[in-house]
């Protein structure tokens, strides 16, 4: 088999012919000179909704007293935040918790009383309004904020658009790896999208225990620019 091979980071170029003998067959047909290359595709976009994650947290000796108390701060708080205009399924519950608290003293664990905690996801498709409604759930009895999380609503349409440029800019990268080899590209024999990569969403904010104060100023959130990214692995022969 003869081959010249040449690499970089993107590309790899194959140019040359390999023959397979196998035990029942006396010749072989040759193979196709390839170029494998890797494209990216990136979109910037400025995020048009947001996700703020809330929890109530309530402490009592008792645990049906704990989860009591829990369950009506939270169903205050719910309808505090359905009544500030926000859409009927903007909220969802995330996770409903009662725990035992303990302390250690002389090597023993000895009870405390028992803690409830509710948390919920609130979608704010307007991210102008994410302080005031990060405002009006502390006011209501939310007791921690857990973040925010800045996302798109046409996410599909704008992987869509990365994937694509990621095409392109494949295929360019193949035609100039042909091209420094003296070759054309031919056809394009495959492409391929490596498992999809989870990007984090850039989050402006995150706090731990909420503290709800008369006078305190409203909360600035500012949504940083979104990237959505793509990436694809193309194989084409060459002439």
């Amino acid at each position: 088999m003869h081959q010249f091979i040449t690499r970089s980071s993107h590309v790899l170029v194959i140019i040359g012919f390999a023959s397979v003998v196998h035990a029942q067959q006396p010749s072989s047909t040759p193979s196709e000179p390839v170029v494998v290359v890797s494209g990216e595709g990136l979109v910037r976009v400025a995020p048009d909704q947001a996700f703020v994650t809330l929890a109530a947290e309530s402490r009592n000796r008792n645990p049906k007293e704990a989860q009591a108390q829990n369950a009506t701060a939270m169903s205050a708080v719910q309808q505090k935040l359905s009544g500030a205009g926000l859409a009927k399924d903007a909220i969802r519950t995330l996770s409903v918790q009662l725990d035992l608290e303990s302390d250690w003293v002389n090597g023993r664990q000895v009870p405390k009383g028992y803690v409830a905690r509710n948390m919920v996801e609130v979608r704010v498709d307007d991210v102008s309004r994410v302080g005031e409604i990060i405002d009006l759930a502390v006011g209501s009895g939310v007791t921690n904020v857990h973040g925010v999380r800045f996302d798109v609503k046409q996410r599909d349409s704008l992987e869509r658009e990365a994937l694509k440029r990621a095409t392109a800019d494949a295929r360019a990268r193949a035609e100039a790896a042909a091209s420094g080899a003296g070759r054309t590209i031919d056809r394009v024999l495959r492409i391929e999208e490596p498992g999809s990569r989870p990007y984090p969403v850039p989050s402006t904010m995150m706090m731990g225990r909420a503290i709800a104060e008369a006078a305190a100023p409203p909360t600035p959130v500012v949504a940083a620019e979104i990237e959505i990214r793509a990436a694809v692995v193309l194989t084409a022969t060459i002439k």
